[in-house]
């Protein structure tokens, strides 16, 4: 298993580019499976996770070419809808959370999509009912096998209908859509997640032939086509990855310039950044971050401790919230971090306090900060990575800590950051995998 050995305390300086959007591909990719045609998909990001759904796709018989850098070509026109009954499917598929969505297509297209309880983050309960009771609501027949925990939707017919969610999913709401495009009939969606993802989904399906209206929106119309065709899409940066690296140049004191953010598809990140206190300019389609001595957490209007919480788009992503935790820790001021979504996201707290940042864990969705405000630097120890998020945290905090860090587990980084030690060197940073 391989470590991290980070020497922290260092400033970085220079210039880094997001990846494609991790949360984007595990959608649109399995989309491919909608159409017999070719469909042509660029800026996807080399990371473990997608690799692996391009993997599984493969074994479904998808024809799959790397015809440029972060560029493929996908022809789902001789898909063995048979594979779903094998064992290596029930083993691939359950590694990979974000396998759930190749359920969508495959029962729109073949009526019938299978998959074995996914894997992926152990970040608290992330249950599929959603997923579900859509496909049912469509006329999908749903069987769990729970002794080999193996979901099945099967369908002769899907019918358009009126749905209200009862969550605002968004890989729920994906999978709806792409259900209800090649069913009879218009399907409306109701309390559907209307994240720049979705919305990515949406326009592209729509160039494939779909008639999907309301993007953008928490109402979707979806009226039912009888063929999709080929096309070409192109991933939006990875809204993550430029919250990681906003919070890495505070932290670090740092001056960094994130280039070609998409800047007005991120929402209230940088304005949630700037309440505490991180001063950062648009440039065109670009951040720049200088480097600031101090920042000093922002108050509400009554001068009550500022509260940061999770909430659906157009709110805070809740994947960004172990960043805003770390990145408070030498701020000025106090902070309640609300992460309503996930019960055990913020059990990395003990490594953050063993390096010396002040937090009382107040319960598992609640934190509180009291920023150090540089006064005391965080110190190096050995840790380990419990999920993607939180280890992008620990490796920040890391960086800015005083002496050496060892960080485990780094195979959950890799899930959903792209050779990011080789990309943190050529700021300066003194990392080494090993």
């Amino acid at each position: 298993m391989s470590v991290f050995e980070i020497i922290g305390g260092k400033r970085l300086k220079g210039e880094i580019t997001p990846q494609g959007a991790k949360n984007e591909a595990l959608q649109i990719l399995c989309a491919v499976l909608l159409t017999p045609e070719k469909v042509v998909i660029s800026n996807i990001p080399d990371i473990v996770d997608v690799n692996k759904l391009i993997d599984l796709l493969r074994d479904l018989g998808v024809a799959i070419e790397k015809t440029g850098h972060e560029e493929y070509t996908f022809q789902a026109n001789n898909v063995n809808v048979d594979y779903l009954n094998s064992p290596e499917f029930k083993k691939k598929g359950g590694s990979l959370r974000g396998s759930i969505m190749i359920v969508g297509p495959l029962l729109s297209r073949f009526g019938k999509g299978y998959i074995p309880k996914p894997g992926g983050d152990k970040i608290g309960r992330r249950r599929l009912d959603t997923h579900f009771i859509g496909f049912q609501n469509l006329g999908a027949k749903f069987i769990y096998d729970e002794e080999n925990e193996f979901y099945k939707v099967e369908a002769s017919n899907l019918k358009g209908c009126y749905m209200l969610l009862d969550e605002a999913s968004v890989t729920g709401t994906a999978n709806i859509v792409m259900a209800a495009v090649l069913a009879k009939g218009v399907t409306t969606i109701y309390n559907a997640a209307c994240e720049p993802y979705v919305q990515q989904l949406c326009k592209m399906l729509n160039r494939m032939g779909a008639k999907i209206t309301g993007i953008g929106s928490n109402l979707l119309y979806v009226e039912g086509v009888e063929y999709l065709g080929g096309t070409t899409h192109r991933m939006l940066p990875d809204m993550i990855e430029v919250g990681s690296f906003i919070g890495l140049a505070a932290m670090t004191q740092s001056e960094i310039t994130i280039k070609n953010v998409s800047y007005d598809e991120l929402g209230v990140i940088p304005s949630v950044f700037q309440r505490l206190g991180i001063k950062l300019e648009r440039r065109g389609d670009d951040i720049f971050i200088p480097s600031q001595e101090s920042y000093e957490i922002d108050t509400f209007i009554d001068g009550s401790i500022l509260t940061i919480s999770d909430a659906i788009w157009p709110g805070f992503t809740p994947d960004l919230l172990s960043i805003i935790l770390v990145v408070a820790t030498q701020a000025k001021g106090t902070a309640l971090i609300h992460q309503k979504m996930f019960e055990s996201r913020l059990f990395f707290v003990d490594k953050l306090i063993d390096m010396g940042a002040q937090i009382i864990l107040c319960d598992p969705h609640r934190a509180t900060v009291i920023g150090l405000n540089r006064e005391h630097q965080l110190k190096g120890i050995s840790m380990t990575s419990p999920d993607i998020r939180a280890g992008v945290s620990l490796l920040i905090a890391a960086l800015s800590a005083k002496g050496k860090s060892t960080i485990h587990n780094i195979e959950q980084i890799d899930r959903g950051y792209q050779n990011i030690d080789i990309r943190l060197q050529k700021l300066g940073a003194d990392i080494v995998r090993k």
